[in-house]
C-alpha cells in the first residue's frame, strides 16, 4: 500500500529539476566550455549540439524518477472523487459496525433483512465509487499505479464475496445470530484490507490517507510451530496496526493482533489426551475419547468425551469403585490483567454423567482439575502464539502493550484469538519503527489463511457431541 521501490524526491531535488526544465539555456551557459558562447562551442561550431549534458543532471536517475512520481499525481478532480470514495467507504464501515452492535444487544427471532440490507447498500456504494475512481486513472497512472491498483482490486473482490456470504447467513439464519455475527466480523476484516487499499492508492497519488492522517499496515502473516502439552502445532497469526495520535514525544500506533487456532482444534484430542489422560493404581484413572474446540463468542468451548473410573488401594489389592463414561464442557473467556498478560478464565460449563461420576466431574477434585488443565493447555497455545518476540518487528517488541482480548469464530468454524492494544514509541524510534513496517506489510494475496478440515473421527464425534455444546 505504501511506496516500495519508488524513488521519493526531496523538496530540494524537485526544486532542483523544475529550474533546469524551465531555464535551460542559462544552466547551459554557466557550465559549458570557455569562451562565454551559448553552449560554449568554438566558432564554426555546432553551437547546442556540441555541448555535453549538464553535469549536475542525470536523465536516467532523478529525471526519470521525477517524471514518474508526477505522472501518477491526482488532478484536482480525483481528489474531490478521492474523498467522496473514502467518504462511501467509512459510511459502510459505520453501518457494519451498527449492525454488530445490534447483534450483540439483541437476541430472539427478530428478522435482520432490513438490516442486512442496509449493510448491503453502503457495501454496494463504497465499491461502486471505488470502481468509479479507478475508471477515471490516466494511461500514465494506470501504467505506473498498476500493481496498488490490482490489490485493491483483489480487496474488492473479496469484500464482495463476503458481502455475498453475510446475506446468504441472514437467509439461512433464521433465530441463530452467532453465525450472522460471525460471518459480519470477517465481513469487518475484508471491509478493513479494502480501506487500507484505498488509502495506500492516496498516497502513492499524492492525495494523503483520506482518514485523518492515520496510516495502516497489513503487517504479513507469521507461520510457526509452537508445542503444546508435546504437540506440535502451528500458528498463523497477522497483524493491523495503525498511526493515531502523536503527542508529548510519544508517539502511539494501534494494535490488533489475530491468532488462528484452526491446527489446535484439529488436534485437540491429541493434546488433551497428553495432558489429562492417567492410570492412577490407587486413585482416579480417565481417558480421553475424544474432544473438540469451538467459539462461543466472545468465549470459546472445549467439549471432552471421557471414560472415568476411581480405584481405592486396601492393603495390596486394589478395587474398582465406580466406572463410566461422561461429557465434559468447559467455558474459556479471555481477558487481559493489570500486568498486561492474557488470561484465561474456565468455567465448567456442562456436565453429561450419572451418578457420583456427574457428582465428581460437577462439583469435586477431578472435575475441578480436568478444568484446570485445559484451560492451561489453551492457555499455553494463546500466550505463544501471541509472543511479541515471534509476530513483531523488533522496533515495535518492548513498546507494545495488550488491552483486550477475545475469542472470535468464523462461519466455517475455525477459531480465532484477537488481541487488541497499543505500540508507543518516541519520535526517535518512530521512523524505525515505520520502515519496519512498510518493510513487513502484507500482500493482498497473503490474506486468507487455510480453511480448516476436521479429521474424520472428529466429524464423527462432532455430530455425537454437538447438541451438548452450551450456548
Amino acid at each position: 500500500m505504501f511506496r516500495s521501490g519508488r524513488f521519493d524526491l526531496s523538496l530540494s531535488t524537485i526544486v532542483l529539476v523544475a529550474a533546469l526544465l524551465a531555464h535551460p539555456c542559462g544552466v547551459l551557459a554557466q557550465r559549458g566550455g570557455g569562451s562565454g558562447h551559448v553552449g560554449g562551442g568554438t566558432a564554426g561550431g555546432g553551437g547546442l549540439s556540441s555541448v555535453g549534458k549538464p553535469t549536475g543532471v542525470d536523465d536516467r536517475d532523478g529525471l526519470k524518477d521525477f517524471r514518474a512520481v508526477m505522472a501518477v499525481q491526482a488532478t484536482s478532480e480525483q481528489i474531490v472523487q478521492y474523498a467522496a470514495m473514502m467518504k462511501s467507504t467509512e459510511a459502510a464501515s459505520a453501518e457494519l459496525k451498527r449492525f454488530l452492535l445490534q447483534i450483540a444487544k439483541e437476541n430472539g427471532s427478530t428478522q435482520l433483512s432490513s438490516q442486512t440490507t442496509a449493510v448491503a447498500q453502503t457495501i454496494e456504494n463504497a465499491r461502486s465509487e471505488n470502481k468509479k475512481f479507478l475508471a477515471g486513472f490516466s494511461e500514465p497512472q494506470k501504467s505506473g499505479l498498476k500493481e496498488i491498483s490490482k490489490r485493491l482490486i483483489k480487496a474488492d473482490s473479496d469484500l464482495a464475496q463476503q458481502a455475498k456470504a453475510l446475506d446468504l447467513e441472514a437467509g439461512n439464519s433464521k433465530t441463530d445470530r452467532q453465525p450472522i455475527a460471525a460471518s459480519a466480523q470477517t465481513l469487518e476484516h475484508a471491509l478493513t484490507i479494502f480501506q487500507t487499499q484505498q488509502i495506500g492508492l492516496g498516497e502513492e497519488m499524492s492525495i494523503g490517507s483520506g482518514t485523518n492522517g492515520d496510516s495502516a499496515f497489513n503487517l504479513a502473516q507469521v507461520k510457526r510451530s509452537i508445542t503444546v502439552a508435546s504437540q506440535p502445532i502451528a500458528i498463523t497469526t497477522s497483524e493491523v496496526i495503525s498511526n493515531s495520535v502523536a503527542s508529548g514525544g510519544q508517539n502511539t500506533f494501534k494494535l490488533q493482533l489475530t491468532a488462528d487456532l484452526s491446527d489446535l482444534q484439529q488436534n485437540i484430542t491429541d493434546v488433551l489426551h497428553s495432558e489429562l489422560d492417567k492410570s492412577d493404581r490407587c486413585g482416579e484413572r480417565i481417558a480421553v475419547q475424544g474432544a473438540t474446540l469451538t467459539p462461543s463468542e466472545p468465549a470459546s468451548v472445549v467439549l471432552v468425551q471421557l471414560h472415568f473410573e476411581r480405584w481405592t488401594c486396601m492393603g495390596r489389592e486394589a478395587n474398582e469403585m465406580v466406572e463410566g463414561n461422561g461429557t465434559f464442557a468447559v467455558k474459556l473467556t479471555l481477558s487481559v490483567g493489570d500486568d498486561g498478560a492474557v488470561r484465561l478464565t474456565p468455567e465448567i460449563a456442562r456436565v453429561d454423567a450419572q451418578g457420583l461420576i456427574g457428582d465428581l466431574l460437577r462439583s469435586g477434585s477431578p472435575g475441578e482439575m480436568l478444568r484446570d488443565k485445559i484451560s492451561e493447555s489453551i492457555l499455553s497455545a494463546i500466550r505463544q502464539g501471541s509472543d511479541f518476540n515471534a509476530t513483531l518487528p523488533p522496533a515495535a517488541r518492548s513498546n507494545a502493550t495488550i488491552h483486550d482480548a477475545r475469542f472470535q469464530g468464523s462461519s466455517s468454524g475455525k477459531l480465532w484469538v484477537v488481541l487488541g492494544g497499543e505500540i508507543r514509541v518516541s519520535n526517535e524510534q518512530v521512523t524505525l519503527l515505520t520502515s519496519e513496517l512498510k518493510a513487513g506489510e502484507l500482500d493482498a494475496g497473503e490474506l486468507k489463511a487455510p480453511e480448516l478440515k476436521r479429521r474424520p473421527a472428529q466429524e464423527t464425534f462432532q455430530e455425537t457431541v454437538q447438541e451438548t455444546v452450551p450456548r
